[in-house]
Parts: structure tokens; sequence; C-alpha cells
């Protein structure tokens, strides 16, 4: 099992660099006051990991949250994501510098491939890996490829990607996506980890959250980093953005880790990856 310390706890990247296992993702919290707000109670309470992504349109304020935070920018992990439309060698390094001007930084610690775009992730992959030699991005990866994607991906790639970044619950693990970019050294990491909502109807995590004395959040996503992925539940509401970060002060056993491993359906509540309207 991974070592599960505390908030600002990392897994370490296979070129050395140290990710925080626990971040906040900011999907649909809306630019300006809410994703200001978000950014600094998330870096308040002890969060050094935020996500977003060009598509969300709220990169500017997500700067702005770091920038008015009591946090120094060099410690905090930022994360973005080269859209769909912009995918394409040249136009992924003009989407980049957008990206960095809305965040009024000059580097990212993370950049996504945001989606498979067939017939264009592999030369937005090559633009990655300039940036990352150019020293711009500290890690390179991606977000929803699959086994079929990786594996294509890995034929043109120079640079194996640091982090696959997928729809990740306990209806949707993809235990042989996980063994896989295990076995070739790409970091897991979840989405909808509490599977938009629907995981607090279910019967299986009431009876755990009684157990551990813990909410259905706070038992789905200690899951998560107890299957060595790192997570990023997104919420704009102060106290649930500082309670869902509760969960280092428990540990589930290995039996009801299994528990939650028998509950996969196989089942999206995003879109597929390999159906996806781009």
């Amino acid at each position: 099992m991974n070592n599960i310390t505390d908030l600002q706890g990392t897994f370490t990247l296979h070129n050395g660099i140290k990710m925080p296992y626990f971040g906040l993702g900011v999907y649909l919290s809306k630019d300006g006051q809410e994703v200001i707000d978000a950014v600094k109670w998330a870096l308040e309470a002890g969060y050094r990991h935020i996500d977003t992504a060009s598509i969300y349109r709220n990169e500017q304020g997500v700067g702005q949250g770091i920038r008015e935070s009591s946090v120094n920018r060099e410690e905090v992990f930022l994360v973005s994501k080269v859209w769909n439309a912009d995918q394409g060698y040249e136009s992924t390094l003009k989407a980049f510098d957008d990206s960095l001007k809305r965040l009024e930084t000059d580097y990212l610690d993370l950049y996504l491939v945001h989606w498979p775009v067939a017939g264009k992730y592999k030369d937005t992959w090559k633009a990655l890996e300039k940036l990352y030699r150019d020293g711009r991005i500290k890690a390179i990866g991606v977000s929803n490829f699959l086994q079929h994607h990786l594996e294509d991906l890995l034929q043109a790639a120079e640079i194996v990607p640091m982090v696959n970044q997928m729809e990740f619950h306990p209806y949707l693990v993809q235990q042989a996506l996980i063994d896989f970019c295990r076995k070739n050294a790409i970091q897991y990491e979840a989405w909808s980890p509490l599977m938009q909502g629907h995981i607090f109807d279910m019967e299986e995590f009431k009876g755990l959250a009684g157990k551990y004395n813990k909410s259905i959040a706070q038992i789905a996503l200690r899951w998560d980093l107890q299957k060595g992925v790192v997570t990023i539940p997104k919420s704009s509401k102060k106290e649930r953005i500082i309670a869902n970060a509760d969960i280092f002060d428990f540990e589930l056993s290995e039996e009801d880790v299994q528990l939650v491993n028998r509950m996969d359906k196989g089942k999206r509540f995003g879109p597929d990856p390999d159906n996806f309207d781009f």
C-alpha cells in the first residue's frame, strides 16, 4: 500500500517530480469570485494541488486565487489541460501560452492532453515534449486515454506520460488500465471520484461511513488514495473543501478496500473516451 500521510503528501512521478496525491478540482467552478474563493479556501486548508483546464474557462480566477492566497506559487502544484479544438503541434504550443497568460504564471507543474483526439494527439504530445524539454512544464501527461490510446501514443512518444487522469470511482475501477499504467510508470489520477453525486445513494457506502465514523465522500476519497490513485474532488463550498481533506486520521482495512473494488460495474457517468463528441 502507498504511504498516505497527510494533505501535503506526494506520489513521485517517473521523472522524480513529487505530485501531491490530493488536490482541488475546479471543473464547473465559475470564473471570478467563486473559483477565486475556492482556490484560496483550499490553499488555506493545506491543499497544494489545483487542477484546471482551458475548457473550464476559469484559469484567470484560479491564477488570481493563488496570488491572493498566503501560499507562494512555487508551493502549488498547478495543472491545466489542452482542449480538443486546440490539439495539433503549433496550436498546442499557442494554447499553452494562452493558459499561462490567463493563469499569470511562467510555468505549469503538469500539463495534460485533455482527450485522445484521433489523428491529433500524437502531434499534441510532441508539443508537450518540447514544452517539457524547454523547462516550461515540470511534468506532462494525458487524460481519458484508454490502454489502446496509450499503446498507440507510446509507439511514437519519446517521453512516457507521467500521469493519466481518468474517470475513476467504485463503479468504474478499470483495474487492467491501472495495472497497465503502473507497469509503464504512469501515475493514475481520478476525476469524478464521487460519481457525480451518485455515490451518496449507495447503501454499502452508508454502511462504511457508519463503521469508520466518516462521511461517504471521505470513505470514497480515502479508497482512492489507498489504491495509489491521485484524486482531485471538486467543490466551491468552503466546508466541503475542508471536509473532503479530512481523510488522514483513519485507514480502510484491506477487506474494505476489496469490498469497494468488487462494486465495479464498468459504468461511466462521464463521456466514453472512444465515443466522445469532439
